[in-house]
């Protein structure tokens, strides 16, 4: 006897891919569909259109109209409440990807200055404070004289002259 195996498909869908038909999205928002149509003529909502023109809701779409449906009907908001919320959280969340943006670079430029402040110091550990034929001699070209040799006596200084 065969035996059959059940298989299952699952299919995950993108938040912001339209996938309901205006009544559906309505229901879902708990709303009537003019509604959706005046929302959309405001600005407030914009769903995807199908090839033949059919608004699609994304689950994106329904929580928005759902958040609507909170701010007038809950916190007692107008439209243009609505709408100034939904202005304010643009310009946060696009202030946070600024900020965001400029710690990145700002990390960047620390490791950046960190790696020349490094070099800096390894390439002073080099070099003998001290001038021969007016440029700076490096400690290593001193080392490979000959045995023996001391350090070059200091300048005189202006007052002993």
């Amino acid at each position: 006897m065969a035996r059959r195996v059940r298989t299952e498909t699952r299919i995950e869908v993108s938040s912001d891919r339209g996938v309901f038909m205006i009544s559906v999205a309505a229901e879902l928002a708990d709303m009537h569909p003019q509604t959706l149509r005046m929302y959309e003529a405001r600005g407030l909502i914009e769903p995807k259109r199908s090839p033949k023109g059919t608004r699609l809701y994304s689950h994106k779409d329904v929580d928005r109209l759902r958040r609507i449906q909170e701010m007038t009907a809950e916190l007692g908001m107008n439209l243009a409440g609505v709408e100034r919320v939904f202005e304010l959280e643009e310009q946060l969340d696009s202030m946070a990807r600024k900020v965001a943006s400029l710690e990145k670079r700002a990390a960047q430029l620390g490791a950046e200055v960190a790696r020349l402040e490094a070099l800096r110091r390894e390439l002073r550990a080099e070099i003998v404070p001290y001038e021969r034929g007016g440029a700076l001699v490096r400690r290593a070209d001193l080392v490979r004289q000959a045995p023996g040799f001391a350090a070059p006596p200091s300048p005189p200084s202006p007052a002993s002259g």
